[in-house]
């Protein structure tokens, strides 16, 4: 049964707003210490935001009365297998994202993430049953060229980029495909989103948390310092996740992560209002053909639904 038209327009607007908290994060950590290393960032951020999220979804439970169960599993893993996998891309997420905007730029390394997702998202939700249809086909491209443009208009069209920082910024964007899959996977099976967002973030942090006794983490015991992780964890992990998965539990996976693409929107504008940054023409352009491509994968199909496979098969709550 398709989702009302009016559930989908709020989950558009979801996905969007949760996207825009996460194109703050390249220019939270930009204007962060400098000694700041971005493993630790990662860390931090996903460390407090799994805490928040685990006290959201234990108010959850206390209002509800009901305790959260793992179903048995799907054709091929369990539940807690899905749980574990999950958490392992939030890890790489993190790690690759704060590697890739360290190493290659706020604007390189958010866009190569997120240009690179929402087409791993796409094959990787078959999987699910979401085959993409021609409008989605068409709508990512229009995006993903419009977040090409900025590149080139960020670093010229001889630009080098560090390789080392494009491809954590690619590895980020596959696990973010990742993580949107298997969370998809849960929310469609009834676990409750703002539990499914704290189980993963809970397993990222347990895989992160070695990385703290590895590096400087000093930085955090100054007010920029302690400003940025409050940032990143409560409000750009948190708070965008809790909208998150509002979104992914009733709109398709694929079409979450190309809605997704206003992060990069997000951040090449913070970049320009906030860190002094210059948008040439060729990324101004990119910006207006990212939203067009946006606007056009956000228009609701004949009937008032979505495309095959894009109505979640369960209402989860928030």
């Amino acid at each position: 049964m398709p989702v009302p038209h009016g559930r989908t327009t709020t989950a558009v607007l979801a996905a969007v707003a949760a996207a825009g908290l996460w194109g703050t994060t390249g220019t939270a950590q930009a204007l962060g210490p400098d000694a700041a290393d971005p493993l630790s960032v990662g860390a931090l951020r996903v460390s407090l935001g799994a805490l928040v999220l685990l006290l959201l979804a234990v108010s959850a439970r206390a209002r509800t009365g009901t305790v959260p169960v793992l179903p048995p599993g799907g054709p091929s893993l369990p539940g807690w297998a899905v749980l574990l996998l999950g958490g392992l891309c939030v890890a790489t997420y993190q790690a690759g994202f704060f590697v890739g905007v360290s190493r290659a730029g706020v604007a390189v390394g958010t866009v190569v993430a997120l240009g690179l997702a929402p087409v791993a998202t796409g094959l990787l939700a078959i999987v699910l049953g979401e085959r993409p249809d021609r409008r989605w086909v068409f709508a990512t491209a229009v995006a993903v060229a419009g977040v090409a443009m900025l590149v080139v208009g960020a670093t010229g069209p001889a630009g080098r980029a560090d390789a080392l920082g494009v491809t954590a910024a690619a590895v980020a964007g596959v696990s973010y495909a990742g993580y949107t899959i298997t969370a998809r996977s849960l929310l469609v099976r009834g676990v409750p989103g703002v539990a499914v967002m704290a189980g993963f973030f809970g397993v990222g942090a347990l895989m992160l948390a070695p990385t703290l006794f590895l590096v400087d983490v000093a930085w955090v015991t100054t007010a920029r310092g302690l400003a940025a992780v409050l940032w990143l964890g409560v409000v750009a992990t948190a708070l965008a996740y809790v909208l998150f998965q509002h979104a992914l539990a009733r709109l398709s996976a694929r079409t979450v992560a190309t809605l997704s693409l206003a992060e990069p929107v997000t951040a090449a504008l913070l970049g320009v209002l906030l860190l002094r940054e210059h948008l040439s023409a060729t990324s101004v352009l990119g910006l207006a053909v990212v939203v067009a491509g946006l606007v056009l994968v956000s228009l609701p199909t004949r009937g008032g639904g979505r495309s095959r496979g894009g109505a979640a098969r369960h209402t989860v709550s928030s």
